[in-house]
């Protein structure tokens, strides 16, 4: 892991400095994370790099996570698409066994933490200990990744009754925000440039990962990293590269890893592999945990970089992009406009046609796709940096922990 004070040279010494100061108000409070899986998805990457963070600039940061079966996981995944606008048969009884499973959990587990946060709607009905003469003191936060603007009405109902016992929310965007009786709060999710994921990386080491998987490294490369997850289209991503392709020689890269809680993913992956159909130029990686060097150089090698999702909370493969200035064709959907002004960082699409039109215009305009790239990765280091997303949680920490009136030297 990285120290804070390596941060320093990307975003400067006062910034540090301002971090670690407003870090050492927390002193004494234990600030609890809990999520569903300690592997996978931007949630538990983002909470593995930001702990031990919080830790160094004096806050008592702690992770753990809920525990489920291969039922509960499969409820809430449809509740995690249907969340996000797809229609689902979420039953009664599917209701009843996430309750269940709540209640498990708040059995087995130690809800120890002064301030604790509660990361997404899986763990979410933890809160109903709240009340409890042990843990009237505590403060509860709640915060969604995921983009809440469509979502389905039953559901959302269902989650709310959660929701607004909590003493905050927090949404990664605005048009997330719903009609709560609690407080919202905006913070938008971050990358952390010093990572294996984003980190400058030798052109020696990313040969040798093209070499690795068989792609030729002369050859104009489409790529999206993402789970192999409905919502993020890969099939979709095929489409638009065989449109591209009828233009320009070109390949496809389309990789990503899963997530424990995510039980669809081997299904879609073996519906984009058949969908692939042999193509010697479709790439198709399922990537184990901690492939970070892989991606990165999968993403420093691309000629563009797509992230094609139906629906999407930020989508950090977006910002990763960015900053290695590579120019990125995404859907208008969800947190992924906060993270590209059209035309000026990037390139926003809604359609497949679309999306293949502005991936074959990049291709055959190399100046303007350097320019777009350039221009996304300042965007990314004044807006998503870890170290801003840092001060965002501590701040939020300091206005949950303590009293409305509280002055800080």
């Amino acid at each position: 892991m990285n120290s804070i004070n390596d941060y320093t040279d990307i975003v400067g010494f006062e910034t540090i400095e301002e971090i670690k100061k407003i870090g050492s108000y927390l002193s004494g409070k234990i600030i609890q994370n809990i999520n569903s899986t300690p592997v996978g998805g931007g949630v538990a990457e983002i909470l593995g790099r930001m702990v031990p963070l919080m830790k160094e600039v004096g806050v008592d940061a702690r992770w753990d996570f809920i525990k489920g079966g291969e039922r509960f996981f499969e409820v809430t995944k449809k509740m995690h698409n249907s969340l996000h606008g797809m229609k689902e048969d979420i039953t009664e009884d599917d209701f009843r066994h996430f309750l269940d499973v709540t209640d498990e959990n708040l059995r087995e587990m130690n809800l120890y933490g002064d301030i604790i946060c509660i990361h997404d709607p899986q763990p979410i009905g933890l809160v109903k200990i709240k009340n409890n003469n042990n843990h009237k003191d505590k403060k509860f936060i709640w915060r969604c990744h995921i983009d809440l603007s469509s979502a389905n009405v039953k559901t959302f109902n269902f989650l709310k009754k959660f929701i607004e016992k909590y003493d905050y929310s927090v949404f990664s965007s605005p048009l997330f925000a719903k009609k709560l009786k609690i407080p919202q709060i905006l913070i938008s999710p971050s990358i952390d440039p010093l990572s294996d994921k984003n980190k400058d990386l030798p052109q020696q080491t990313i040969n040798d990962v093209l070499e690795k998987f068989g792609i030729d490294p002369e050859k104009k490369t489409i790529t999206q990293v993402s789970r192999f997850d409905r919502l993020k289209d890969p099939l979709g991503v095929i489409d638009v590269y065989r449109l591209v392709k009828k233009h320009v020689d070109c390949q496809l890269v389309l990789a990503g890893g899963g997530a424990t809680d995510d039980p669809e993913g081997i299904e879609v992956f073996n519906e984009v592999v058949a969908k692939a159909g042999g193509d010697k130029d479709i790439h198709v990686f399922k990537l184990p945990p901690a492939s970070n060097i892989e991606i990165n150089a999968l993403q420093r090698a691309s000629t563009v970089v797509l992230q094609k999702s139906i629906k999407e909370g930020f989508g950090l493969t977006v910002s990763e992009a960015l900053w290695k200035s590579k120019p990125v064709v995404a859907s208008a959907v969800g947190g992924i406009p906060l993270q590209i002004t059209h035309r000026h960082s990037g390139l926003l699409s809604r359609t497949t046609e679309g999306t293949a039109l502005y991936v074959k215009q990049l291709i055959q305009n190399p100046e303007y796709a350097k320019q777009l790239g350039e221009n996304g990765h300042e965007h990314v280091k004044r807006n998503f940096l870890i170290t801003r997303h840092l001060r965002d949680y501590i701040l939020l920490f300091l206005k949950t922990g303590f009293k409305e009136d509280t002055v800080y030297l």
